[in-house]
C-alpha cells in the first residue's frame, strides 16, 4: 500500500496535468489576473483631471488674467472663457460643456489691492458629489496659491500646517492596487478549486476514487496543492505589476507578506473546495464561486467604501469576507511597514477561516463519497 505522502503527491500530480493541458484553466490562472489589474489600476482611481472649467471675467485686468493663467497651468483644469450670459451657465452644465463655472467679479483687481476678502464664485456641477468635493478642493488649492505681494493680507490668528504619511500624493492606485491584490487572489483561487471535485463528477472519474484506497483529506490535499503553487506565482505577478507598471511603494518585508499571502491562497482554496462539494456542475460552481468572492470583496472589505459606513448587519457579515484581513495586511505591509505583531489579529481571523473551511470542505466531500 502506497504511503499517505505518495498518494497526495500522485493526486497533486494528475491535478497539474490536468491543468497544463487545459487552455481554459491556464488562461484563468495567467492571463486573467493581468487582464483585470490593469483594467482596474487604470479605472478605479479618484483622482480627477482635465475638468472641463468655464471663466467668467467679470474684471478683465492683468489681476483677473494671472488668476486665469495658474488655473491654465493646472494639470487639473481644461479652462475655456464663457462670454455668454451668467443666465446661461444652468444650459452649459446641461449641454456637458463644462463641470464648474467660475466667475471673478468685476472689482477681483480693486478688491485685491486694498487687501480684503475676494468673493470668487463657484460653480460646481455636483451630480456626482464626490467629484464636486474634488473639483472644490482643487480650485481652493489652486487660489491660495495665487501670489499677495501687492498688499499682503492681515495675518492670520492661526496656522494649520497638515503632513501626509505613507501616501503624499494622494494617489489613488497606492489605495486601490492592493486591493486588487486581494480581490484577484480570492477570485482566481477559489474559481480553479471550485470546479475541482465537480469536474471529477461531471467526467465520471469520481467512481475511481470511490475504489481508491485514499482519505477525503488526501484527495482534498492533491487538489489544493497545485492550486496553492499557481495562486502564490499569480500574486507574485500581481504584485510586481502594482510595484513597476503603477509605481506603489513596498517598505514593508517581502518575506512576511509571502507567508501572509500563502495563508489568504488557502483560505480562498478552501472556500472553492467548500463550494465544489456542494454543487453538481462546473457551471454552477464558478457562478457560485464568483457571487461568493467578488461582491463581498469590493463592498464588505474595504477595498472601496470604509467598513464603518455599513450598516451594522453588513458589518457583522464583513467579518466571514477574507478579503477584509488581508486587505489590513498588504496594505500595511506594502505603504506603512508593518510587523507580524501589528498583523497579527488579521492572520489568526485568516487562519481561523481557512480551518473552518477545509473542516467543512472535508466532511462535504466524505459525505459525497459515501453516498
Amino acid at each position: 500500500m502506497r504511503r499517505p505522502r505518495s498518494r497526495i503527491a500522485a493526486i497533486a500530480l494528475k491535478e497539474f496535468w490536468h491543468i497544463l493541458h487545459d487552455p481554459r484553466s491556464l488562461t484563468i490562472i495567467f492571463l486573467l489576473p493581468v487582464i483585470q489589474l490593469i483594467m482596474f489600476g487604470y479605472a478605479l482611481n479618484l483622482e480627477i483631471q482635465k475638468v472641463e472649467l468655464a471663466i467668467i471675467d467679470l474684471d478683465r485686468t492683468p489681476a483677473s488674467r494671472e488668476l486665469i493663467q495658474h488655473f491654465e497651468g493646472s494639470p487639473f483644469f481644461e479652462v475655456m472663457a464663457f462670454r455668454a450670459p451668467i443666465s446661461q451657465i444652468e444650459t452649459l452644465f446641461l449641454r456637458r460643456k463644462a463641470r464648474a463655472v467660475l466667475i471673478i467679479p468685476a472689482d477681483y483687481s480693486r478688491q485685491r489691492q486694498q487687501g480684503t476678502t475676494v468673493d470668487l464664485q463657484l460653480i460646481i456641477d455636483a451630480s456626482d458629489p464626490n467629484a464636486a468635493i474634488n473639483i472644490s478642493n482643487y480650485c481652493q488649492q489652486i487660489v491660495e496659491a495665487v501670489p499677495t505681494t501687492r498688499l499682503a493680507p492681515p495675518p492670520a490668528p492661526f496656522e494649520v500646517k497638515s503632513t501626509i504619511w505613507f501616501n503624499p500624493d494622494m494617489k489613488s492606485a497606492y489605495f486601490f492596487v492592493p486591493g486588487l491584490l486581494a480581490l484577484l487572489l480570492v477570485m482566481i483561487s477559489a474559481l480553479l478549486t471550485s470546479v475541482a471535485i465537480t469536474r471529477e463528477k461531471e467526467t465520471g472519474t469520481l467512481e475511481q476514487l470511490l475504489v481508491s484506497p485514499v482519505t477525503p483529506v488526501e484527495i482534498i490535499l492533491g487538489k489544493v496543492i497545485p492550486y496553492v503553487l499557481l495562486a502564490f506565482l499569480d500574486g507574485v505577478g500581481i504584485l510586481l505589476i502594482g510595484v513597476f507598471v503603477f509605481q506603489v511603494p513596498f517598505t514593508g518585508s517581502a518575506v512576511l507578506l509571502a507567508f501572509l499571502t500563502l495563508l489568504y491562497i488557502i483560505t480562498a482554496l478552501s472556500l472553492g473546495l467548500m463550494i465544489s462539494t456542494v454543487t453538481s456542475t462546473q457551471q454552477v460552481a464558478m457562478m457560485a464561486a464568483q457571487s461568493a468572492t467578488l461582491l463581498p470583496t469590493l463592498f464588505l472589505s474595504g477595498f472601496i467604501f470604509p467598513l464603518r459606513s455599513l450598516p451594522w448587519i453588513l458589518q457583522l457579515i464583513s467579518y466571514i469576507v477574507p478579503a477584509r484581513y488581508y486587505l489590513v495586511i498588504v496594505r500595511g505591509i506594502m505603504l506603512k511597514g508593518n510587523t507580524l505583531p501589528q498583523l497579527i489579529t488579521p492572520a489568526l481571523f485568516l487562519m481561523g477561516l481557512s480551518t473552518v473551511l477545509l473542516i467543512i470542505a472535508g466532511k462535504r466531500f466524505k459525505t459525497t463519497l459515501e453516498a
